[in-house]
């Protein structure tokens, strides 16, 4: 199957609760939760000891707020990109919110890449 194929709906409905998961581990610092859903191509690549610094040092990462603007999904070859826009607790401006989701081998739907710029 193919996440391309899913109408919007169906994968805002994947993917919001994925959002959350993500925005509150990462204000929480905690790793375990913040790569569940992520495919494991994606957690190979990852350092668990450079995310615990970003989590330290970074006070955006610590400071996201659940409250966020959806802004549209991108779809390309076995992927989406779902946009959102970002605001800080404790930060003043608004970043972009960046979630691609596909299916894994075992046709789960997974995280294959996240991130706030």
């Amino acid at each position: 199957m193919n996440i391309i194929e899913l109408t919007d709906d169906e994968i805002l409905a994947v993917a919001e609760p994925m959002w959350t998961e993500l925005v509150r581990a990462s204000n929480d610092g905690e790793y375990g939760k913040f790569i569940r859903n992520f495919d494991y191509s994606l957690t190979q690549g990852l350092n668990e000891v450079e995310v615990g610094k970003q989590f330290a040092k970074s006070e955006l990462t610590r400071s996201l707020s659940e409250v966020y603007d959806y802004l549209g999904i991108i779809r390309r070859g076995e992927h989406v990109t779902v946009l959102y826009r970002v605001r800080s607790t404790k930060k003043e401006g608004e970043w972009l919110g960046r979630l691609v989701l596909g299916y894994d081998e075992h046709d789960k739907i997974k995280i294959f890449g996240a991130s706030v710029f």
